[in-house]
This record gives C-alpha cells, structure tokens and sequence, in this order.
C-alpha cells in the first residue's frame, strides 16, 4: 500500500503477535524507509530476528515506560503503530500499577516523544474492553484511547496526528483462550467460564490490513472499529475439542458476558462504513470544518439507539468456520 512506501515506521511491542505480523505484511506489500521493531524482551527480538529479517528492518531494545529511550528511538520516524501493552485481564488485576505504567504512563510518553520528535502519524490499539470497562486492564485502555484523542490538541502546532483501532479477541494470538484449548483438548475437558459468552473475533491478517486501511483514512482524532463476526464461546468450543467434556467454572474477575465496541454513547459520534464505524472526536478543534473528513468519504450516521456489541451482531461465525480458520 502506498501510505508506507518511503516511510520510517516503528512498532511498539513489535514482537508480539501483532507485530510480527503486521512487520512481515508491510515488508512483502510496501518498499519502506526503515521498519522498527521496539519492544523490551531480547530474547524475543532474538527469536524474531531468526524468522524476519531485512536491510531495512532494525530491532531497538526499549519500554515505552522509558521517555528517554522511546524518544530516541523515534528520532526520523514517520509513522507509530502503538502495539505495547499489558494485556492480561486477571493479571491486571492483581498487578494494577504495573499495567497502570504501560497502558497509560507509557501511552502518554508515546505521544509526548512523537511530538517532539515531529512524527507524522500514530496509530494506537485499542480492545473492546476499553468500552464500559469492567476491569482493571479495559480501564487503563480507555484512559490511553482517551490520551490518544486529546494528544491531536497537543499537537495543533505540528503535524502529529493520534488516532486509534479498537477490535475484540484476536484468532490464535499469544494469550487468547485458543491456544488454551487447544492444549486442553489432550485433558479430555475444556473449562468454560459461562455458556452464554460471546466475544467479538478477528484474525491477525485482518487486523493488520485494518490498521494499515486506517492509516490512509485518518484524519487525527477517530476511533476506528472494524465490522467483525461474533463467535460464542460454545461454537469455539465445539470447533476445537468436540470430544471433549464442558466443565463450568464461573466468570473471572474482570469478565464480561458479552463485549462492546461501540456503545450507544458514541452513537451520535458514529458513522457507518462499508467495512467498518468511524467514531469522531467530540471537539475536532484541531481540524477547520471544512477539512473534517473523519474516516474518509462515504460514511453514514447510525441510529440515535445503535450499539455494536458482540450478543446482538448479525454477523456470527459457526464451528465450521472457525475450524476452516484454525485450519482443524
């Protein structure tokens, strides 16, 4: 795509799942400047530098609870994709000012060093747990969703832009209950928290090409969701080990039945695309009205009392479909 061509990119937590991914799309299907990988496991960019490696392609070592580093490391940088995180739901919990420190601190250092340093683009990545959150984890992820918007005021002198990419569970990501069932499966018994949930579901591929979609479409203060299937628990379930017997064992804390990404309180804020919802900022100072173009051209308003949340999708993916994904 030609929105990365020529460009220096780096990727916070690179190293994840996302960010491998998204590493390997943009080296195959664009000719950028520089590709950063920015994370702060070595052993993980040691492992990743075995399986991706380029001319192009460089792997800093660095937190983004670190300013100092993380300003450095943007030095020449034209576009930030905002991949680092603490993510885990229980772990949050029980470690609050830990996720606390990456998930805001860290968030709010992302977007004070790319002013600085004069960065062109930020796209940070959001989670349908951020919407009414429940737990700890969703909570600092509406605070870093709500510092991302904000920061287009910060930057109304230079040519810095924050946007965000909300979606819900990632297929067979590192973390998801996937690769937890999956190795359940030889247990004879897959424990599920309650048989009514419902998860928004989204592939690593799909999400890749969204964000990169996103950043040809921003303007600088979206949120930006992608219309995916919902999937229940039970399907997933069956799709994995349909041998295997369902233990019940109760929600955890923090768990939702069902999830939302967008909330009918944005309604107003929301447009409809055809391959996504654009939700505006609430005060786009930063843009003249007449150059307000949120998500691009072609948008609709949705309904005073639309909501898109996970139980109510019309769009719902069977066993057979995730079995065709998971190729199983």
């Amino acid at each position: 795509m030609a929105t990365l061509d020529d460009r220096s990119i780096l990727i916070t937590g690179g190293t994840g799942s996302f960010g491998q991914s998204f590493v390997r799309h943009i080296l195959a299907t664009s000719n950028p400047k520089r590709v950063i990988v920015y994370s702060r496991d070595e052993l993980k960019q040691f492992e990743m530098a075995q399986k991706v490696d380029a001319e192009n392609l460089r792997y800093f070592i660095g937190d983004v609870r670190d300013y100092d580093r993380l300003e450095g490391a943007l030095d020449g940088v034209d576009t930030v994709i905002h991949a680092a995180a603490l993510k885990q739901v229980v772990a949050a919990e029980y470690n609050p000012i830990e996720c606390i420190k990456t998930n805001v601190l860290g968030a709010e250092n992302v977007i004070n060093a790319a002013i600085k340093r004069g960065v062109k683009d930020v796209i940070a990545l959001s989670t349908d747990k951020a919407v009414n959150p429940v737990n700890l984890y969703g909570a600092t992820k509406l605070c870093s969703d709500k510092l991302f918007i904000a920061a287009n005021h910060l930057g109304r002198r230079t040519p810095t832009r924050f946007s965000v990419v909300r979606y819900g569970n990632v297929m067979g990501s590192r973390g998801s209950v996937v690769p937890f069932f999956m190795d359940k499966r030889q247990s004879g018994v897959l424990p599920i928290t309650d048989e009514r949930m419902t998860r928004f579901w989204i592939t690593l591929d799909q999400g890749v090409r969204f964000v990169e979609n996103s950043l040809a479409r921003m303007t600088g203060g979206e949120i930006f969701v992608p219309k995916i299937p919902s999937l229940r628990i039970t399907d997933l379930a069956q799709a994995i080990a349909p041998e295997c017997k369902i233990e019940i064992v109760g929600i955890r804390p923090g768990e939702k039945i069902h999830e939302v990404l967008v909330p009918n309180e944005d309604a107003p804020q929301t447009k409809e695309f055809e391959d996504s919802f654009v939700i505006e900022p609430t005060t786009p100072l930063w843009v003249e009205p007449s150059k307000r173009s949120f998500g691009g051209p072609g948008g609709r308003p949705v309904a005073a009392d639309f909501q898109y949340a996970s139980d109510t999708n019309d769009h719902w993916m069977t066993p057979e479909d995730v079995k065709v994904l998971l190729d199983l």
